[in-house]
């Protein structure tokens, strides 16, 4: 017969008035932790006693039940009531809920009130954090969630900061993957998948300090004490749409801001305007620009002006000022520390007497009409102007010493007797107006843009193999014998056929989005999926493909070696790639795109704003309206500025069928390409020539990895 199992008797709760309980000798807790009693005792005022007292009954001297309770686990609840009631803020015969132990039995009070103090397990930090954004959640304000905690609202904002970083992240912390500190570092950044990209990086690396993922996580931004930002001003940045990521727990020194080129279009224009007041001044130049390389005015004269003197007024301010100033200096003269308000008026005193005594300087008008001005932004993110250098070619016939010189009164045109010249603005190195001079000739096109229109090619081109099997077949099989045999050559040929990926560190912002882009990227992942994750079952599932999809999967892969980009090269074969051999890839390119049949207009590929037109000169606009939509289209748009023309342009030729060169095929009977590898000096085609003068705009380079 199996033995009963003794059920568990708990001990009974009642309410017992407040003062029939007393606090026992027994009670185990010494030391001060955790929450004062005064803030337990604001708690309970606010929410009640969340947790009963555990009393046992105080026995007489021959052990009968006196009445009175002795506590022997709860004392800090005990003393934050007892403070209540001292406050008359809780009667004195209040009945507290408490758990009553026996006073007899092996159960020693000691052992009660140790049990109580190490069995509980303290709350996770996270779920304390994410408990405040459901208060939040619910309507509570920071600031009433602070005070009901007892804490500054400065550290709820800094825990409900933590509950943004990604969960996958808090789900490490959870599990003591992290530290505080790392978790804390990462909640400098809003983008979850930055965030989790940076852990994946450093999670088994030796260096995983807080610094170092702060560092990560802002490379890309700028600090709020970089002189453009202190030029520009917070205010001004973020009323433009800029954003600021800040760090709620270390001195973050302003914060980081995170469009970098919205802040430099917006010191350009801060310093256009300045440029624009001072060119009334009559000057005959403006150059602008963040900042001038050391030695920018060797060679030029600086003219000597004239301080301009001070008023009455400016003067008695100016005295008045200083007077201040030796007062309160004589008065700190033995203080060891100054006080706030006054170290602070010293430092308005120090700006305003330098304001006044930095004199401005005034000209000779002769010597304003052939010298210029130098506009910049300061160290200390001020703005800096330089004013009366003289070049040498604007020097008059006068003495080198002198700075007098034709005026304007003296010239021969009787309209400009009198007036004042406007001076020629320029900013970082381009001269600012309406329309620009160096528009109406045609260049070659940059280099950069070729780069882009050929990376277009060359995915239309793998789209386009990739759907010919035999052709695929055919130009792998030609670069093979290439290989293998000396007496052929196998460089410059547009079939990399190691399947090595190719990406394109430049290219268009849409090229992923393109039609020959997403077929691919379709194709490719159909692929994954019928193919086996193993490596050891790949020539297995290779073999149970029929010879049709075999020759679909070859032809898929091949795609993948097509380089038909354009790059920019050394003629005499000392970089990767000669010039000669740029030109035998972009032919090889050529009798590919034949043999497949490749048409950049069937394949989906537009003139636009973005990807072409916006990136050339009016007269190659022009000459593209023209070509593509005829003599009456030309002349609809040749008035406009080019903004208005690049768009107008756009819709015009959405439908024509025009290509720019690096798109169309050449005409094999009209230019023949030149395969003689001695022939490595000879000049590019008009449009492969390049102008290594322009400079496009620096954007953020993109890559796309096709080989994924």
């Amino acid at each position: 017969m199996a033995n009963a199992v003794q059920k568990i008797i708990l001990s009974p709760s009642r309410d017992i008035p407040f003062n029939k309980l007393v606090l026992a000798q027994t009670n185990v807790r010494r030391i001060k932790a955790g929450v004062s009693i005064e803030d337990l005792a604001a708690s309970i005022a606010r929410r009640g006693l969340i947790q009963s007292i555990h009393v046992r009954p105080v026995l007489d001297g021959e052990g009968q039940e006196t009445g009175m309770f002795e506590v022997p686990a709860g004392g800090r609840r005990y003393r934050a009531l007892e403070m209540l009631v001292n406050q008359k803020r809780l009667a004195k015969t209040a009945s507290i809920p408490c758990i009553v132990g026996g006073s007899s039995g092996s159960i020693l009070a000691e052992e009660i009130s140790l049990a109580e103090n190490i069995e509980r397990a303290p709350l996770h930090p996270l779920d304390a954090y994410r408990a405040f954004k459901e208060m939040l959640d619910k309507g509570m304000s920071e600031e009433e969630i602070a005070a009901a905690f007892f804490i500054s609202a400065n550290i709820v904002r800094q825990r409900l900061k933590l509950t943004a970083v990604s969960p996958a992240l808090l789900d490490v912390y959870a599990e003591d993957g992290m530290t505080i500190g790392q978790l804390e570092a990462f909640s400098v950044s809003n983008d979850h998948t930055r965030q989790e990209q940076v852990w994946e990086t450093i999670k088994n690396s030796w260096s995983r300090e807080p610094y170092q993922i702060r560092r990560i996580l802002t490379e890309n931004t700028l600090r709020a004490s970089d002189k453009r930002a202190v030029f520009v001003g917070l205010d001004a940045y973020e009323a433009a749409g800029g954003a600021v990521l800040r760090d709620l727990f270390q001195s973050d020194d302003g914060g980081w801001l995170q469009d970098v080129a919205l802040l430099d279009r917006l010191v350009t224009e801060k310093l256009q305007v300045m440029a624009d007041e001072i060119a009334n001044e009559g000057w005959k130049w403006i150059e602008v620009a963040m900042s001038f390389p050391y030695g920018a005015t060797h060679g030029l004269r600086e003219l000597q002006g004239t301080p301009v003197d001070l008023s009455e007024e400016e003067q008695a301010t100016l005295a008045a000022l200083r007077d201040e100033f030796d007062k309160l200096q004589a008065e700190y003269e033995e203080a060891d520390e100054l006080p706030d308000e006054v170290d602070q008026r010293f430092g308005e005193l120090e700006t305003a007497i330098k304001s006044l005594e930095t004199r401005p300087v005034r000209f000779d008008p002769a010597g304003i009409a052939r010298a210029g001005v130098f506009i910049s932004v300061d160290s200390d993110g001020s703005l800096l102007v330089e004013r009366g250098y003289v070049k040498p070619e604007d020097e008059a016939s006068a003495s080198p010493g002198s700075d007098s010189g034709p005026s304007v009164e003296e010239t021969d045109d009787p309209a400009t007797a009198g007036s004042v010249q406007r001076a020629v603005i320029t900013i970082g190195g381009q001269p600012t107006g309406p329309e620009e001079d160096d528009e109406d000739g045609i260049k070659p096109l940059p280099d950069r843009l070729i780069t882009e229109l050929t990376a277009d090619r060359t995915l239309a081109l793998r789209d386009k193999l990739a759907n010919d099997p035999a052709t695929a077949f055919l130009a792998v099989l030609e670069k093979f014998v290439r290989d293998t045999f000396s007496r052929y050559r196998a460089q410059g040929v547009a079939m990399e056929v190691f399947v090595r990926g190719t990406v394109f560190p430049v290219q268009s912002e849409g090229l992923r989005d393109t039609t020959y882009a997403r077929s691919i990227q379709a194709r490719h992942e159909a692929w994954e999926k019928r193919l086996p994750t193993d490596v050891d079952g790949l020539w297995n599932a290779l073999s149970a493909l029929t010879g049709t999809e075999q020759a679909e999967l070859f032809a898929h892969c091949a795609s993948f070696g097509v380089n038909a980009l354009y790059e920019r090269a050394d003629r005499y074969g000392k970089g990767a790639i000669s010039a000669h051999g740029v030109r035998q890839r972009l032919a090889d390119a050529d009798h590919l795109a034949r043999a497949v049949g490749l048409d950049m207009i069937d394949a989906g590929w537009r003139p636009t704003v973005g990807n072409y037109l916006g990136r050339v000169t009016k007269a190659r606009i022009l000459e593209a309206v023209r070509e593509g939509a005829g003599e009456r289209a030309f002349q609809l748009i040749d008035h406009l500025k080019k903004g208005d023309m690049a768009k107008e342009a756009e819709r015009l030729l959405a439908d024509s069928g025009w290509l720019p060169e690096p798109l169309r095929l050449v005409d094999v009977d009209v230019e023949a390409v030149d395969t003689n590898p001695g022939d490595e000096d000879e000049a590019l085609p008009e449009f492969l020539a390049g102008d290594n003068e322009i400079a496009l705009v620096d954007q953020e380079e993109k890559q796309l990895d096709a080989a994924e």
